[in-house]
């Protein structure tokens, strides 16, 4: 802003630099959706360890493969997820209520884990004068309260609360500090619960004419359009990597197959969001024979999608299973994938294919389908992604191609961390070019976006993002006259063109030898 002149001296003004960095978004920010144990239905809730998924979902099930695929992308380096835990409510009772007495207490979420909450009442009147004064309640008002999930052990204790208004009301201390109950209903008149233990399993009263039962779990489905099911995700602001484990009920096994509809949607929404969705083989590609004819099957579409912004990994893995005494058993490999892409973005970037002998599956014992360098040449130039055991390496993922990888297709999206990087680039730039929105629309702002989106470009290349030995032959950015006309002016659009020179990965290497003949002497 020009300096206002008064008086005759130096006026000193500041003036902007037209420098805005544009800041690289995530990489490997993975998105869960399936059924868990326990935790908040329909909604999008960050977590950045197991442990968090211990505390807010419960942790491993054998109903919930998605329990497992989160424990998995953690194991091989994922970093943060978003989980979306589905619940398919029949009814009311599809959560668990406990009776305090006249005072109604319901399971914080949904589901057959709320059928082991306890409730235990304690008065201690000798101790509480004091406390009951200062919150302005009489001391018969004062209890203390403990939550127990007998289940997991899993405890929380309120001492000094009242079902009376004040301070320590019941019901809004519960809302604002428990993971495991909320309270239903108060008693009309307040009256504290008596001394005692309180269980679902003996809760057989009625409020507002429903029936306190046990709660029972439904499978997990997609929901419609209104942020439920596969777009509770529309309340993450990203994420880059989706995974659906099984949830199917496939030939009497629960946990088998993903609904092949449900897929195609998936698909088409990480397109959308600029993400990559990541697919398991179907539970009957039991052989690389049935894994050929599936996929190339012309009639049925086994897979669900051939999106650009998907890839499907065959076979599935073979891990101990802790909660049937350790014994192998096959698991979707979705969620350790996952944390194989983090690990590398970490290690090496976005544009390393995660594949290769640095890409081991960590806590893999075995495969489904052991592969033959033969058979893995048949199944790669169609696109399916394998994993293979190599010995002392042991298993590791060997592909890297993308949905539309395959050899027929000539696709310019074929691999994985070509695609990968592109949709990198588009969200940084996306978020980090909001700031030209309203500018007036001439050569200064031109001038300013090609400053920022090249020093953005240009630091990836000197961490070896692109091909070239130098910045001309890496990438290019254009925002001049010659991509805004004067047209695109009178519409308020500004044009930006950026390239770049995608590193590709050395899938086939080709070693040539030859025999050098002795000279012969003349």
């Amino acid at each position: 802003m020009p300096a206002q002149i008064s008086y005759p001296g130096v006026y000193i003004e500041e003036i902007p630099s037209g420098v805005r960095t544009i800041t690289g978004v995530a990489t490997s920010i993975t998105a869960f959706i399936g059924r868990a144990k326990r935790g908040p239905v329909n909604e999008a809730t960050t977590i950045n360890s197991y442990a968090d998924y211990e505390r807010l979902f419960g942790g491993l099930d054998l109903n919930s493969s998605m329990s497992f695929a989160v424990r998995d992308f953690y194991r091989n380096g994922g970093m943060q997820a978003i989980i979306v835990r589905l619940f398919n409510a029949g009814d009311e009772t599809s959560t668990a209520k406990l009776s305090v007495d006249n005072t109604v207490l319901e399971a914080a979420s949904p589901g057959a884990w709320g059928n082991h909450l306890q409730a235990e009442v304690t008065h201690d009147d000798g101790a509480t004068t004091e406390v009951a004064a200062r919150q302005g309640v009489e001391v018969t008002d004062l209890f203390n309260i403990t939550i127990e999930d007998l289940k997991t052990g899993a405890r929380e204790i309120y001492l000094n609360v009242t079902v009376v208004e004040g301070p320590r009301q019941l019901d809004k201390v519960l809302e604002n500090n428990s993971d495991l109950v909320q309270v239903k209903t108060l008693p009309d008149p307040a009256a504290r619960p008596a001394d005692g233990k309180y269980t679902v399993a003996d809760t057989d009263k009625a409020t507002d004419g429903q029936a306190l039962t046990k709660a029972d779990d439904f499978t997990p489905t997609d929901a419609e359009k209104d942020k439920k099911g596969l777009y509770a995700l529309e309340q993450a602001d990203l994420f880059n990597i989706l995974c659906i484990p099984p949830y199917k009920d496939t030939a009497g096994k629960a946990n088998r197959d993903v609904d092949v509809s449900l897929v195609a949607d998936a698909a088409a929404y990480c397109e959308k969001r600029r993400a990559m969705l990541l697919v398991d083989s179907p539970s009957d590609w039991t052989s690389k024979t049935k894994a050929v004819e599936k996929f190339t099957d012309s009639g049925t579409d086994h897979v669900g999608t051939r999106s650009k912004n998907a890839a499907l990994f065959f076979p599935r893995i073979k891990q101990p299973n802790p909660l049937r005494d350790g014994q192998l058993e096959e698991f979707a490999p979705c969620g350790t994938i996952a944390g194989i892409f983090s690990r590398t973005d970490t290690q090496r970037g976005v544009w390393k294919a995660p594949a290769g002998m640095e890409a081991t599956l960590k806590g893999a014992q075995g495969l489904s389908v052991m592969l033959t360098d033969a058979e893995n040449g048949e199944l790669n130039p169609l696109g399916i992604n394998c994993l293979r055991s190599f010995p002392v390496i042991g298993r590791i993922a060997w592909g890297s191609r993308t949905l539309r990888g395959a050899d027929i297709l000539a696709d310019e999206w074929k691999y994985i961390p070509v695609r990968r990087t592109a949709l990198y680039i588009e969200e940084s730039l996306f978020r980090g070019t909001k700031w030209v929105v309203f500018e007036p629309n001439d050569e200064p702002l031109w001038a300013q976006i090609r400053l920022n989106v090249s020093a953005f470009m240009h630091n990836l290349f000197r961490q070896g993002a692109f091909q070239g030995t130098t910045p001309r032959e890496a990438y290019f950015v254009k925002c001049d006259k010659e991509t805004t006309t004067q047209n695109d002016i009178d519409r308020g659009i500004v044009n930006i063109v950026v390239g770049f020179a995608p590193l590709k990965p050395a899938e086939f290497v080709i070693i040539k030898l030859q025999q050098i003949a002795g000279e012969l002497e003349v």
